[in-house]
């Protein structure tokens, strides 16, 4: 198997420090907000990494934080945390916050099949690690004290810029447009393990440290929780690309730094997912979460498959458009296997393997999962049985996670009965609503739906298209 592997920026064979077992980490969520569709893109295809692990025999453990504390909204260690502007927000305590949108988060993963990691951690539940890990930096001279805070020196390092190459120059300049000038530091690039009560008055959550009353920096925590659940040395890191700099950069710098030795030998980066007007983001446009994708009557798992699409290198540019495209792809690949439910035979070895090395060729090459898509089509245009194919599909599907036989077996199931005679006003409206989705005015198919309800009927959007009931 072969991986892109940021830090190499090559193409890397895969091969785990033990044999057999892969150590996997991923930068999890920090829970002030809902997760937009953007953020989840990195998990699905980071489900999909794990899962093809699993697929091809390794034992994998993978870790994932939960970040909630020490997160400022500014990457550069500046402005206010994130955390406690979601509590201010909601006029809520950080805990409360904390819990809701974890909770949230989860449940989002669930209906887009991303499973959830063998352990979850709260930075909160990491302190004593913290503190443990900082004292140990200060004590071998990579860290120091300054205005109440103790920040990593990065003059101390040999390569701090690890994931792109950068000149001395670049290093005295500073490492960010933008980023507000922090006078206590002695290196514009270095950055804040524990910030103390001199800083942030009116921060909620605040922990004894030999430095003062304080709390963690965000870099610090993927690095503790990591070592504390992975141990000394780390197979994969994951993420998306944003974090590659500066958030990954600096695990590397202070994880090394604390160790003595080489950490984590590959970095997986998936890139952003954009809307016309550029990288999504909670701040801009419409907030697009799965939440709001169903109320628009899409099942996440079209998003999912939307997402499958396309390679996880590669920028993929939202639109509702392009949603609708990959909706009708879906349906149609469902209606597909739907057909071939029921149809007998033994399972042809020699076709099922032969199909199914198209399948781990195309996983194996960078986990193109583009490719993998098209081995699905593939199986179901193969000159093999029906028992063959479903097979595959469903071998296939164990990493996908498409969910496509249940489709399959729920249209088949519900193609059979006679659907309820609808009045011929509720038939217009429907395609009246119908019409309006199509032509991407939601506004107007939200109000045609209250129409719809009030009139005593209930519509529910399924995998196999828009189902109205009485009451």
């Amino acid at each position: 198997m072969k991986l892109y592997n940021t830090l190499t920026r090559t193409k890397d064979d895969f091969k785990p420090r033990f044999d057999g077992k892969v150590s996997m980490y991923t930068c999890g969520p920090t829970v002030y907000h809902y997760a937009h569709i953007g953020n989840l893109r990195s998990y699905i295809m980071e489900d999909v990494l794990e899962k093809y692990f699993r697929y091809v025999g390794y034992d994998v453990k993978r870790v994932m934080n939960i970040t909630d504390v020490g997160h400022l909204s500014s990457d550069g260690d500046t402005g206010d945390d994130k955390m406690l502007k979601g509590a201010k927000r909601e006029h809520k305590t950080v805990m409360e916050i904390a819990k809701f949108y974890t909770d949230a988060f989860f449940s989002d993963c669930k209906k887009l099949n991303i499973k959830t990691p063998d352990v979850v951690e709260p930075a909160t539940s990491c302190i004593d690690e913290f503190i443990r890990v900082i004292s140990s930096l200060i004590k071998k001279g990579y860290a120091y004290e300054a205005g109440g805070n103790i920040y990593f020196d990065t003059s101390k390092l040999k390569k701090y810029y690890v994931f792109n190459d950068f000149t001395e120059e670049d290093l005295a300049v500073g490492v960010r447009e933008g980023v507000e000038e922090d006078s206590n530091k002695r290196n514009k690039a270095d950055f804040v393990l524990w910030f103390t009560k001199s800083k942030f008055d009116d921060q909620e959550l605040k922990w004894e440290s030999p430095w003062g009353l304080g709390y963690p920096g965000w870099h610090i925590e993927c690095s503790c929780i990591s070592m504390k659940n992975l141990g000394e040395y780390l197979d994969i890191h994951c993420g998306g690309i944003d974090n590659a700099f500066p958030h990954h950069t600096n695990e590397i710098a202070q994880s090394e730094a604390y160790l003595g030795h080489e950490w984590c030998n590959y970095w997986f980066h998936v890139h952003h997912l954009n809307t016309d007007s550029g990288k999504m983001s909670k701040s801009k446009g419409e907030f697009l979460t799965v939440s709001l994708l169903e109320e628009k009557g899409y099942d996440p798992l079209v998003y999912r498959f939307f997402c499958l699409q396309s390679h996880y290198r590669k920028s993929l540019v939202f639109s509702y458009e392009n949603l609708d495209n990959a909706a009708v792809a879906y349906g149609k690949l469902v209606a597909k296997i739907a057909a071939l439910l029921g149809e007998g035979g033994e399972v042809d070895k020699a076709a099922f393997d032969e199909l199914k090395k198209r399948f781990t060729d195309a996983m194996d090459n960078d986990l193109n999962t583009a490719l993998a898509v098209t081995a699905v089509y593939d199986v179901l245009k193969a000159d093999t049985n029906g028992a063959t194919k479903l097979a595959l599909i469903k071998d296939f599907d164990r990493v996908l996670s498409l969910g496509l036989i249940e489709a399959a077996e729920k249209l088949a199931k519900n193609a059979s009965p006679a659907e309820e005679e609808l009045p011929e006003e509720i038939r217009i409206l429907a395609e009246e609503r119908k019409e309006a989705r199509k032509a991407k005015n939601f506004a107007l198919a939200d109000e045609i739906r209250d129409k719809i309800t009030a009139m005593g009927y209930v519509i529910t959007e399924t995998r196999e298209g828009t189902k109205i009931t009485r009451k």
